[in-house]
């Protein structure tokens, strides 16, 4: 029986080792595949590369026949222009052959043609003689104008040498003038110092027991208050006969100073600061002064002095003689001076 089972094992069939060799056999036909598969990818890719710069190189080449073609049109048309003028060249030449024919065909026109020419061409050299000397008649002119303004020139450059002459001479004449004047002056004034020094002194004797008359500088001043009440441009009585005498010492003024001396004795009027009474005679210091000076001038006119040789001014409170606040300062301010000046 044993060996009835062993002999039943072995005759059962083994698959396995061929399966084994199928399954490897197809694997390597697979792997076959896949190889030829693979190298069919990359010849066909190299295929189509080179295909890709075949076409670049195609169209490179087309752009460039286009660009030829381009560049031949426009010389064909440079060309067809160029012999279309060429054409009309020659047709202007012919027709220029034909006129040119036609002149040599009509040669006594033309000759006509070429007298009158020269004809034309002769008068208008005649003309343009005349006109030559017409404009060397004018240049001639202008040059003889030119000629008589130099000579006026100089002679207004004479003359104006000569008035410069005159007025350097007239100058000096107005300088020396000026200096005699000034000397003459200057004598006036010395003459005139003397008559004031002596009527001065007249003045001095005439008042001579006066101690509130004073002078000056070159004026005489006398108080208001010895001449006029307060307030009032009435001369006091009191003073009348010094003013007699005043006149007098004036008067016989008049008769010692020479005539050529124009000289007055001008009366000023002066008051103090305080304002005048509201609703009095006079509105303010001005008419004040003015009035007493006024005053005096016609009371020495009244005693036989020339009118011409008195004049009158009211300086009101502006000129003081003591810029006090005191009661002697105002009245020292309240005065009519006496000045002997020039006219």
């Amino acid at each position: 029986m044993a060996l009835g089972r062993a002999r039943r094992r072995d005759t059962r069939t083994d698959y396995w080792p061929g399966f084994v060799d199928a399954m490897a056999t197809l694997l390597l036909v697979f792997i076959f595949l896949l190889s030829v598969f693979f190298l069919a990818q990359f010849f066909l890719s190299q295929e189509i590369s080179g295909k890709d710069t075949v076409l670049n190189r195609l169209n490179l080449q087309i752009a460039e026949l286009t660009e030829l073609l381009a560049l031949e049109r426009a010389g064909s048309r440079d060309l067809n222009e160029t012999l279309a003028s060429l054409q009309a060249n020659l047709s202007s030449a012919e027709d220029d052959r034909d006129r040119l024919q036609g002149l040599l065909d009509s040669n006594a026109g033309v000759a006509d043609a070429a007298s009158g020419r020269i004809d034309q061409l002769e008068t208008g050299l005649s003309d343009e003689r005349k006109v030559s000397q017409r404009a060397l008649a004018q240049v001639e002119l202008l040059n003889q104008q030119i000629s008589a303004l130099r000579r006026q020139i100089a002679g207004l450059e004479d003359a104006l040498d000569a008035s410069e002459n005159r007025d350097r001479e007239s100058q000096t004449k107005i300088a020396d003038l000026g200096r005699r004047l000034n000397v003459a002056l200057a004598q006036r004034v010395q003459e005139l110092s003397r008559y004031r020094s002596d009527f001065f002194g007249r003045l001095r004797e005439i008042l001579a027991g006066r101690s509130d008359i004073e002078i000056v500088g070159d004026r005489f001043v006398l108080p208001a208050a010895v001449l006029f009440p307060s307030g009032s441009d009435n001369i006091n009585a009191t003073f009348d006969a010094e003013l007699a005498k005043l006149a007098e010492a004036i008067v016989q003024l008049e008769t010692e100073i020479p005539e050529e001396i124009n000289w007055v004795i001008r009366v000023d009027g002066h008051t103090d600061k305080i304002p005048t009474s509201s609703g009095g005679r006079f509105r303010s210091n001005w008419d004040l002064s003015a009035a007493r000076a006024i005053a005096v001038v016609r009371s020495l006119i009244d005693k036989g002095v020339s009118a011409n040789r008195l004049v009158a001014a009211g300086f009101g409170e502006f000129s003081p003689l003591d810029d006090g606040e005191t009661t002697d300062a105002f009245a020292r301010n309240r005065r009519i001076e006496l000045k002997l000046t020039q006219q």
